[in-house]
C-alpha cells in the first residue's frame, strides 16, 4: 500500500477549524479532506463527505455501531483512508474531526489501522478561548455529544483537544485581544502557534502560506503524545504571569489532609480556568491521584501507584519516560511521592492560592506521625474514586 500522509485537524471552534481545512487545502497540492458529520447521529447514522479544494468528491452514510457515532466514526474512518492509501493519488489526507471528537482517540486509531499519523493540529480561535474553559455544560445539552453515554463537559472536550496536540492554528479574530493570546500561550508553552487569517474561513486563501502544511506533513509521535498527557509524567505549564494572565506551578513533597483538601475542594476548583497536574493523599499514599479541572468541574481519579510503592523488579515494566519524570521528582524519603499542580486563569490570586493549598497539607505533628498513622487519617475521596 503506497505511503499517505495523515493529518488530523480537531476543535470545538468550527470556524477556526473549517479556515484551517481550507489553507490545508490550499497549500498541499494532491490533499482531500474526510469529515464525518455526527449531527445525525439522532436519527442512527453518520454523514461521510470526502472532498477537495474544489469541492466535495464523495459522499455516503454509515450506520451508527452500538449507539455510538464515535465508533461509527472509527469502523468507517480507517476503511476510506486505506481505500485512499491504495489509490495511490492523494499526497494528504486532512481528518477533520467532528466539533466534539478529541483527537487522541482518533490519532491512536488510525496509526493501529497501518496508516501514519503525519501531524495534529487543533485549529482555536484566541477571543473564544476563555469562554470555553469556563463552560461546565454537558454536551448533551448543547447538541454536541458523540453517544448517548457522553458526559463529558464543553470545557474539559476542550482542554484536552488544546492540550493534546503539539500544533495550533490560531484564527486571527478581531475579538482576541494580548490576555486571550496570552492565555492560550501558558495553556499549552510546548505547542507550535500558526496564524490562520479570517479570509481562510472565505475561501480567499493564497498558496504558498507553507508554515501549516509543514505542521501537517512534520511526523508525529502516538505513543509520546500519549505520554505527555499522562498524569505521571504530563508536560506541565510552567510558572508565568503576564498580560493579567498567571499560571502557578505548585510543587510540594508532602502529603495532603484528604478532609481539608476535600472541604476546599471548591474554592480551588473555581480558583483558575484550568488547573491540573498530579497529587498525593496521605491516607492513600502509594496511589498516584489525577487533578483535572476546568469550567468550575474537577475530575479526580487514580493513576496507578506511585513508583515508590513498586518492587525494584516491577520498575522494568515501567517505560522509560515514567522513570524520567519520577526522577526529577525523586525525594530521598518519599520518591516520586509530591502534588504537582498547576493552576492557570486571568486575574489569578497567587498568594492566596498558594495559602488554601498549604492548609490542606499535613501539618507538622500529622506529618511526623509518619505512614502507618497517616493510613488511619479519615478518608473523603472514596466517592470521586469509585466513580
Amino acid at each position: 500500500m503506497p505511503d499517505l500522509s495523515v493529518a488530523i485537524v480537531a476543535g470545538l471552534h468550527a470556524d477556526a477549524r473549517r479556515a484551517t481545512v481550507a489553507r490545508l487545502l490550499s497549500d498541499v497540492p494532491g490533499s482531500v479532506v474526510l469529515h464525518h458529520d455526527l449531527a445525525t447521529a439522532a436519527a442512527g447514522t453518520v454523514v461521510r463527505t470526502i472532498r477537495d479544494a474544489d469541492g466535495i468528491l464523495s459522499a455516503g452514510e454509515t450506520p451508527l455501531v452500538d449507539d455510538c457515532a464515535c465508533c461509527a466514526l472509527r469502523e468507517d474512518l480507517v476503511p476510506e483512508l486505506r481505500r485512499l492509501a491504495a489509490a495511490g493519488q492523494v499526497r494528504l489526507a486532512v481528518v477533520e474531526l467532528w466539533d466534539s471528537v478529541e483527537p487522541k482517540a482518533m490519532a491512536e486509531v488510525i496509526t493501529s489501522g497501518g496508516l501514519t499519523v503525519t501531524g495534529v493540529i487543533t485549529a482555536v480561535d484566541p477571543a473564544l478561548l476563555l469562554p470555553y474553559l469556563g463552560n461546565g455544560d454537558d454536551l448533551a445539552a448543547t447538541g454536541l455529544a458523540a453517544a448517548a453515554t457522553d458526559r463529558r463537559t464543553v470545557a474539559d472536550t476542550f482542554a484536552r483537544q488544546l492540550e493534546y496536540a503539539p500544533v495550533l492554528a490560531v484564527l486571527d479574530s478581531e475579538e482576541a485581544d494580548d490576555e486571550d493570546r496570552e492565555l492560550l500561550g501558558q495553556l499549552h508553552p510546548m505547542a507550535r502557534q500558526v496564524p490562520i487569517a479570517q479570509g481562510d474561513l472565505a475561501g480567499s486563501v493564497r498558496p504558498g502560506h507553507g508554515d501549516l502544511a509543514r505542521a501537517a506533513l512534520a511526523g508525529f509521535d502516538v505513543e509520546a503524545a500519549a505520554a505527555a498527557q499522562h498524569p505521571a509524567c504530563a508536560l506541565l505549564p510552567v510558572d508565568a504571569d503576564a498580560y493579567g494572565v498567571t499560571t502557578l506551578v505548585w510543587h510540594r513533597c508532602r502529603p495532603f489532609h484528604s478532609e481539608r483538601l476535600y472541604a476546599a475542594l471548591e474554592d480551588l476548583t473555581c480558583a483558575a480556568a484550568r488547573s491540573r497536574g498530579r497529587f498525593w493523599l496521605a491516607d492513600k499514599p502509594d496511589s498516584l491521584l489525577h487533578w483535572d479541572a476546568a469550567g468550575g468541574a474537577l475530575c479526580v481519579e487514580s493513576a496507578g501507584p506511585w513508583l515508590a510503592s513498586l518492587p525494584d523488579a516491577a520498575w522494568e515494566l515501567v517505560p522509560p519516560v515514567r522513570r524520567a519524570a519520577a526522577a526529577l521528582d525523586w525525594h530521598p524519603e518519599h520518591g516520586d511521592c509530591c502534588q504537582h499542580l498547576v493552576f492557570t486563569s486571568p486575574g489569578l490570586d497567587r498568594d492566596g492560592l498558594e495559602l488554601l493549598l498549604e492548609s490542606c497539607l499535613l501539618t507538622d505533628t500529622e506529618y511526623a506521625a509518619g505512614r502507618a498513622a497517616w493510613k488511619r487519617l479519615p478518608s473523603a475521596f472514596d466517592a470521586f474514586l469509585e466513580t
